[in-house]
């Protein structure tokens, strides 16, 4: 469990600024390798030469700058460092507890120098708002992603996802069996959201849980906000975005979060539950990007091809995350079996939304999420 997409703090923002204030000058780079290749323009693996000169071409920069990536958040951890390893390239990771609109924000704050992020992992609302911001790229295993996961032309792709959950402490708070249960008196002062939705991914997906739940839908995520709205008045809303630290000390005992992050938590605290309300089942995948004004635009590709092979995607789902390869993989043999296996059975029909539903709830979010929680 992390911070990661959570809302940007006044701290992180005054961070922002002073970045801002005394980052170098932006600078002429030349993005060409020694083969000729101009790396920055670069869609494929096969305009390097084949993967081996990619990798060339990502060992010649040495170096990758990621943004908003905890260790314990699916897996990247391990994912960092098996990457460090096997290609002997540095992995710089920056603000790794930071929220989405803090990566375009350092993006933005950091163009032309060699500190910008090199790559983006974008909750759905964040990604489809800023999509002028990346490179299209299209991985070797291009073809095993499904059409509806994945921009046309690879500007952005479908990475991991999982469903919305609560997670809670079993020794703390009564089981819990659906939304409505946080309303009751047990859950005062209980009750923690990972986020501002804002501007993250997670507790988007926890309002929209909530609308679904709540008589709502996909293209109506009002009534989520309204449960929200009683949540608070009922003193059970707690202001707090969790993260590991919250839930091991006692401070956030009850969590709105993706059910991953729920599984990540019971690993340090034996009595932490994790359910999927059947009345509300909402599935979402964060979206993988490559910034246009990557410093390191070779190893940016090379994270991508990385992420999308057989290692990268069972990396994931070691995570407790469910890989976007995970059913082509399954049915190739080469996905873990033992681990695809162990991934929680989920009951209900889930709800995924779509762009076009995610851009109309945010504006709704936008116009309403600070009245109803202030």
């Amino acid at each position: 469990m992390n911070t990661r997409k959570t809302l940007v703090s006044l701290t992180a923002m005054a961070t922002l600024m002073s970045v801002a204030a005394c980052a170098a000058p932006e600078k002429e780079t030349d993005t060409t390798t020694e083969s000729g290749v101009d790396a920055a323009s670069a869609t494929s693996a096969e305009d390097f030469g084949g993967l081996d000169e990619l990798v060339k071409a990502a060992q010649d920069e040495g170096e990758l700058n990621v943004i908003a990536l905890p260790p314990d958040w699916a897996n990247y951890g391990e994912m960092i460092s098996t990457f460090e390893e096997k290609y002997d390239i540095e992995v710089n990771s920056d603000q790794p507890d930071a929220a989405s609109q803090d990566e375009i924000n350092a993006a933005n704050d950091l163009k032309g120098t060699d500190r910008a992020p090199d790559v983006f992992d974008l909750g759905q609302s964040v990604a489809l708002a800023n999509t002028d911001l990346f490179a299209p790229y299209q991985v070797e295993t291009w073809d095993e992603i499904p059409d509806n996961f994945k921009d046309a032309d690879g500007t952005w792709v479908n990475d991991y996802g999982g469903y919305m959950s609560i997670g809670y402490d079993s020794a703390v708070v009564p089981d819990v069996t659906s939304l409505a249960d946080l309303l009751k008196p047990e859950f005062k002062g209980k009750v923690a959201l990972n986020g501002d939705p804002t501007q993250a991914g997670a507790a988007f997906s926890g309002v929209m849980m909530a609308s679904i739940a709540n008589g709502g839908s996909a293209d109506d995520i009002a009534p989520g906000v309204d449960f929200f709205t009683e949540l608070k008045k009922a003193g059970n809303f707690l202001t707090v975005d969790p993260d590991s630290t919250t839930i091991e000390q006692g401070t956030t005992p009850v969590v709105i979060d993706w059910d991953y992050l729920g599984a990540a938590a019971a690993a340090n605290v034996d009595t932490w539950k994790t359910v999927v309300p059947s009345e509300a089942v909402v599935a979402g995948y964060y979206f993988q990007a490559i910034n246009a004004d990557a410093p390191h635009p070779a190893a940016a590709r090379l994270w991508q091809e990385f992420l999308y092979s057989d290692e990268g995607q069972n990396l994931w789902l070691k995570g407790g995350a469910r890989p976007v390869r995970g059913d082509a993989m399954a049915e190739a043999g080469t996905i873990d079996a033992a681990l695809w296996d162990a991934l929680p059975v989920v009951e209900g029909e889930p709800v995924i939304p779509t762009d076009e539903q995610t851009v109309t709830a945010g504006e709704y979010l936008a116009a309403n999420w600070s009245k109803a929680i202030r």
